[in-house]
């Protein structure tokens, strides 16, 4: 009679200390109008292709410009985070002739014969780098896109080898998850 007596002590200590709790049934309820709860969402990135700058060099340095867009479309509701960088090297390169990125870290002008890029159409630049830079965070799902206009620049002088100099440039786009 003692055993089944604390048998039904324990029983009774758990249900008493056991909090009660609601919960929707999976896949009901609404976490944003675009992605209900227990959904998947969405993000996808593109840009505008290449990116040309056609510059003829002077007797002193020449800054030539042009821009590219990159166009993230989420339905995050916490929304996405886009990085840049350049791949393997840094340096725009035409056969043995190199143009170095900029070592600007923060936007300023470019020295002569460097290249960078910048987020607000100035003639300040910062330099592209071989590591993830955040260029971007945007907050709330973009079912429209959302639109980054990076603007490059490369300043040069006669002393630079002609030829078409060429890097490439990575653009990632990801989800925030706080």
């Amino acid at each position: 009679m003692k055993i089944v007596l604390l048998i039904f002590i324990f029983l009774g200590i758990v249900f008493i200390a056991t909090p009660t709790s609601y919960a929707s049934p999976y896949g009901s309820g609404t976490y944003n109008a675009a992605v209900p709860y227990g959904g998947q969402t969405s993000l996808t990135i593109s840009s505008s292709g290449t990116v040309s700058i056609p510059i003829t060099p002077g007797a002193s340095a020449v800054l030539g410009t042009a821009s590219g867009t990159v166009t993230i479309v989420s339905t995050d509701v916490v929304g996405y985070k886009l990085y840049v960088r350049a791949l393997g090297s840094a340096n725009m390169t035409a056969g043995a002739n190199n143009i170095p990125a900029s070592s600007n870290s923060s936007a300023a002008t470019l020295a002569t014969n460097t290249w960078g890029y910048n987020l607000d159409a100035s003639t300040n630049f910062v330099g592209m780098t071989t590591s993830d830079v955040l260029i971007r965070t945007g907050s709330g799902p973009y079912g429209a896109g959302d639109t980054t206009t990076v603007t490059y620049g490369v300043m040069i002088d006669q002393a630079k080898a002609a030829g078409n100099y060429s890097t490439t440039v990575i653009y990632t786009a990801v989800p925030q998850t706080t």
